[in-house]
C-alpha cells in the first residue's frame, strides 16, 4: 500500500472503531476494504483481528474505570470464548480464499436479517453492576458458536453476541455492550496469536490499524459510558439499517 492509501485505510478504521464500540460490525466493513485494495483474503482477515484486539482492549478500559464490568462473573464467558475463537482462527489456515471471501459475503447478508428479524434490547439502567442478569446453559453455548465465528472472521459477531446477551442472560443493552467488549479482548486475542502462529498478519499494516482502532475505541467507550439506554439503542438501529443499506447496495452491484 502507498502512503495516501495507508492514510485512508487508518482514518477508516478510526471512525468504524468509534462507531464500532456501540454498533460492532466493523470487519464487515473494514475487511472487504483491504479486499479492494489488494490485500491476500487470509492476511486482511488476520491483520483486521491484529487490530481488533488492540481496538477491544480501548473499549474495555473505561468500561473497567467506571465500573460496568464484573470479571469474575463473565469469567465462564471468557473461557468458552478462548476455545471457540481457537477453533475459529485455525479454520482460516484450511480455508481456501474464495471460501474466506463467501464466508464475508454470508455474513454480511445475514447482518441484513438480523437487522430486521433480530430481536429488540430491555430497558435499563446501561450498569452491568446493577444488571440483575444471570448466566443460561443456552446463553452459554451460544457464546461458545458465536466465538468460533468470531476467531473466523468476527465480523458482525460482537453485534450479534450483545443481543444474545440481552436475550439469553437478561442484561440491559449497556451491560451487554460492555461485557461484549471484554468477551472481544479474549475472542480477538487468541484469534490473533492463531494467525500469527500461521505467519498470516501484516505487521507494518497492523501496528497502524492497532494505533488508530485502540484510539478510536477508547474515545468511543469513554462517551458510550456517559449515554443512556435510549441513545445507545438508537445509535445501534440506525448504524446497523445503514450497514444494511450498504450490504444490499453491494449485492445488488455484483449482480
Amino acid at each position: 500500500m502507498t502512503g495516501f492509501t495507508l492514510l485512508i485505510v487508518a482514518l477508516l478504521f478510526f471512525v468504524t472503531s468509534v462507531v464500532g464500540v456501540v454498533t460492532g460490525s466493523n470487519s464487515l466493513i473494514t475487511v472487504p476494504v483491504m479486499f479492494e485494495f489488494g490485500l491476500d483474503e487470509k492476511v486482511a482477515v488476520a491483520t483486521n483481528m491484529f487490530g481488533l484486539t488492540f481496538m477491544a482492549v480501548g473499549a474495555t478500559i473505561p468500561f473497567l474505570r467506571a465500573g460496568q464490568l464484573d470479571v469474575r462473573r463473565l469469567s465462564p464467558l471468557i473461557g468458552v470464548t478462548v476455545a471457540g475463537s481457537a477453533i475459529g482462527a485455525a479454520l482460516v489456515g484450511i480455508i481456501t480464499n474464495q471460501g474466506i471471501r463467501l464466508i464475508v459475503s454470508i455474513a454480511m447478508i445475514a447482518l441484513v436479517a438480523f437487522s430486521v428479524f433480530g430481536r429488540g434490547s430491555r430497558r435499563g439502567s446501561g450498569n452491568m453492576g446493577s444488571d440483575r442478569w444471570t448466566l443460561s446453559a443456552i446463553g452459554i453455548a451460544a457464546t461458545f458458536v458465536l466465538a468460533i465465528y468470531g476467531g473466523l472472521y468476527s465480523g458482525g459477531y460482537v453485534t450479534v453476541l450483545t443481543a444474545a446477551f440481552v436475550a439469553f442472560f437478561g442484561m440491559t443493552y449497556g451491560g451487554a455492550i460492555a461485557a461484549t467488549k471484554l468477551i472481544n479482548v479474549s475472542s480477538s486475542g487468541v484469534a490473533t496469536l492463531v494467525f500469527m502462529w500461521q505467519g498470516l498478519v501484516d505487521y507494518k499494516l497492523g501496528a497502524i490499524l492497532a494505533a488508530t482502532m485502540f484510539a478510536g475505541a477508547y474515545i468511543g467507550a469513554y462517551f458510550v459510558t456517559w449515554m443512556n439506554e435510549t441513545w445507545l439503542r438508537r445509535i445501534f438501529l440506525f448504524t446497523v439499517l445503514l450497514l444494511a443499506i450498504k450490504i444490499l447496495y453491494d449485492q445488488v452491484r455484483v449482480n
